[in-house]
């Protein structure tokens, strides 16, 4: 059995520099081609989408994906999706002031359990207000720069709501 613990930071010292992060982040979201808000408005998109014979439809969920982030990786993808994106943000977006909160917050999880002090050494820190929208950003940079560029050809959809996917696969993938 495999455990991955999810704890509040709340009332800690990073938890308002977290919450500052989630804020600026929002500003970053909408800028991931494949987000959507939503389960609601994946089920008002798949009304209008035609689904053919021989359509595939399909979902995913990412296991484990939040402790999968590495913080160097996570990091750098979100500084070359800033990079990438800085002609649609705001021009006094403080591009190091963030990376620079961004991971100390990242690497600096401590919680306490049972009257003892931890430190999260791995992955996505836990429990943390910006916790959902830097797994979005940082995985929605591979997304934007590797995945849709790679296979657009063959998705006529794909959505991700943080770890959740779901899309539909062109009918015709022999003939692409």
């Amino acid at each position: 059995m495999s455990l991955r613990p999810v704890v509040s930071s709340s009332s800690s010292l990073l938890s308002t520099f977290s919450v500052w992060l989630d804020y600026k982040m929002k500003i970053l979201v909408p800028y991931v081609q494949s987000h959507i808000q939503n389960s609601t408005t994946i089920i008002e998109d798949l009304k209008g989408l035609p689904i053919p014979e021989g359509a595939l439809l399909f979902s995913a969920d990412a296991r484990l994906m939040y402790t999968n982030i590495d913080t160097e990786i996570g990091v750098s993808a979100i500084r070359e999706f800033i990079a990438t994106n800085a002609i649609h943000l705001p021009s006094d977006f403080p591009t190091e002031l963030f990376l620079q909160i961004l991971t100390i917050v990242m690497k600096n999880n401590i919680f306490t359990f049972a009257g003892t002090y931890w430190l999260q050494l791995s992955g996505t820190a836990m429990g943390t207000p910006t916790a959902c929208s830097y797994a979005t950003v940082s995985y929605g940079h591979h997304k934007n720069s590797k995945v849709i560029p790679t296979y657009k050809k063959q998705l006529v959809y794909y959505k991700r709501y943080i770890d959740d996917i779901f899309g539909r696969q062109n009918q015709n993938m022999e003939q692409l």
